[in-house]
């Protein structure tokens, strides 16, 4: 059974969704070959009060942080950048991080609240930045549906993941955001 995912299945409380894409597959279609990997890690953002997303209203760059700055580096909410993460769900939210490396984020819960799942690993990739490599994967999904038309989107293809074997973790990189840095909304399957 391969069933692709669709908008239906992001609109939920974003935890919930972050959970079971575990187990799921990431498929990218280049020309006639296809690419796939089972995610086995994810990491969720959560609304406007999270200083961990870059759609919360109340974050402080990382940079203002390493610099011993005490107040806030900007203003962020809704943004250019961050537009996607306010729209429809099921949209993929591609960014670039340390001007090389881009992620893969899916849109999720309804529209105008900012929340998304960055897929964080799949099957033998480790890291949001080397999946994108393997997957070919750029700016120019951004804000774009995950969907076979678009050649990249996820798949429910049967595997069931015991809950005991799903893991919850602080979420990485996010030393900057206070206390939302220490939220266990990071999820791994149990190798």
């Amino acid at each position: 059974m391969r069933k692709v995912l669709i908008p239906l299945f992001f609109n939920r409380p974003t935890l919930r969704v972050a959970k079971e894409l575990l187990g799921k597959f990431l498929v990218r279609r280049i020309g006639d070959k296809k690419i796939s990997g089972m995610i086995t890690e994810v990491e969720a953002y959560v609304g406007p009060k999270d200083k961990a997303s870059h759609a919360s209203r109340l974050w402080r760059g990382s940079l203002a942080s390493l610099r011993g700055r005490s107040g806030p580096r900007a203003a962020r909410g809704r943004t250019e950048r961050t537009k996607v993460m306010f729209g429809k769900l099921g949209y993929w939210y591609v960014y670039l991080i340390y001007g090389m490396y881009h992620c893969l984020n899916i849109v999720t819960e309804k529209e105008n609240y900012p929340a998304a799942i960055l897929i964080r690993s799949v099957e033998n990739v480790k890291g949001p930045g080397r999946i994108c490599r393997k997957f070919k994967i750029d700016k120019k999904y951004n804000e774009k549906p995950a969907s076979r038309r678009m050649g990249l989107w996820i798949e429910d293809r049967g595997v069931k993941i015991n809950p005991r074997n799903i893991l919850r973790g602080k979420r990485i990189g996010v030393d900057y955001a206070g206390k939302w840095k220490d939220k266990p909304w990071r999820f791994f399957i149990k190798s």
